[in-house]
């Protein structure tokens, strides 16, 4: 006996394993949650301005899990449901809302490195992602609860594993779900290698004048820009020729900030050295410096976290899209699976890249003390 659940024919042991397989998955998104928010809590270590962003993202999360949890529940009760149009509006609202929160944390990554924003900087541009995030996801999510026509039925109905957009209104699910969602994604991987691309420039021009006696830890660090006024004579049998280079590569700090937060410890230090053909110059601004870890690896693997979830998903849709026959249970399961550990991965990332920055900084620590003493 066949049971109908949206544009997919499923068996009643097929729906029983969904129903077990993301109600499993959805039980660990819990966990990364009340982790997250738990750590957050108890760790002062856990709360630079990354952290702050994955920990106001976490209560958006625990929506998320909210839908997930209800499963193949919601397409049992009906379209027209209570229960089923709650949950294609968390469906509609908080997966998004997951993808702007990664933005944000992208864009914060850009400001650190390319405007020299500090952790009090980032932090007052917190209240404008929750404001502006919030808005542009409940607005569309409440609306489309009033959508309801005689020819289509509800815009909120069954896709099999939950509640979203119906299958009647597939068009508008990849206008207003899928195509937002992958431009902020594209958007994401323009900023990080961009990114990528500045760091790999200071490292290189930091290297190019960095003596025997500065002490720089480029795994860890993301470097202050750096000021050099370098004047060289280079001399020949014919001729003697004077160039002056310049580096401006310095991270200025904002006016009317300060850098409070407890990862920024480690220093970049640095002396003026002079020889018969060469005077360098160099002054760096005191606690500059940013943990590579928490800045700019933990956004970037919470990016990657987030992009393996979309992938399964945005699949089934574009082949549904193509071809309304079209029915594949372990792709099903794949994105019951994948879109319900969202909570699991940020919990994850939060996780394992926040100990490994605390260890790194404790054992940075105590390298800086030994050496003062």
């Amino acid at each position: 006996m066949l049971q109908i659940r949206g544009e997919v024919a499923l068996t009643p042991e097929q729906t029983k394993v969904l129903e077990v397989v993301t109600r499993t998955a959805s039980a660990l998104s819990a966990v990364g949650v009340i982790t997250i928010i738990t750590t957050f809590f108890l760790s002062r270590h856990f709360r630079n301005p990354m952290h702050r962003l994955i920990f106001i993202n976490a209560f958006f999360n625990a929506f998320d899990v909210t839908c997930t949890m209800t499963s193949v529940s919601g397409p049992a009760a009906g379209n027209p449901s209570a229960l089923c149009q709650f949950q294609g509006f968390l469906n509609q609202m908080f997966p998004v809302a997951d993808v702007m929160w990664t933005l944000a944390m992208a864009i914060d990554v850009f400001l650190i490195v390319f405007y020299s924003y500090d952790a009090a900087s980032l932090k007052r541009l917190e209240w404008k992602y929750m404001v502006g995030i919030t808005t542009l996801t409940f607005i569309p999510a409440f609306v489309f609860l009033f959508i309801n026509t005689e020819e289509k039925g509800p815009f909120y109905g069954s896709v099999t594993i939950w509640c979203a957009i119906a299958p009647k209104w597939v068009l508008f699910r990849i206008v207003i779900y899928y195509v937002p969602i992958w431009s902020m994604i594209l958007i994401i991987i323009v900023l990080y290698c961009l990114i990528g691309i500045e760091i790999v420039k200071r490292r290189r021009a930091l290297a190019s004048i960095t003596t025997s006696s500065q002490v720089v830890f480029m795994d860890d660090v993301v470097m202050p820009t750096v000021e050099i006024d370098v004047c060289e004579s280079y001399s020949n049998p014919h001729n003697t020729v004077a160039m002056t280079v310049e580096f401006d590569v310095h991270s200025h700090p904002r006016k009317g900030s300060t850098s409070r937060s407890g990862d920024e410890s480690l220093l970049l230090t640095s002396t003026s050295k002079c020889c018969a053909a060469t005077s360098q110059h160099i002054t760096t601004p005191h606690r500059s410096s940013l943990s590579f870890r928490q800045y700019i690896l933990m956004p970037l693997f919470f990016f990657l976290a987030l992009l393996s979830v979309w992938v399964a998903p945005s699949t089934n849709r574009v082949a549904s899209f193509i071809d309304p026959t079209f029915s594949s249970f372990p792709l099903l399961l794949a994105v019951g699976t994948s879109g319900s550990l969202r909570g699991f991965w940020n919990g994850l990332v939060f996780i394992t890249i926040g100990m490994k920055s605390r260890k790194r900084t404790k054992d940075l620590e105590g390298m800086a003390m030994h050496r003062s003493s």
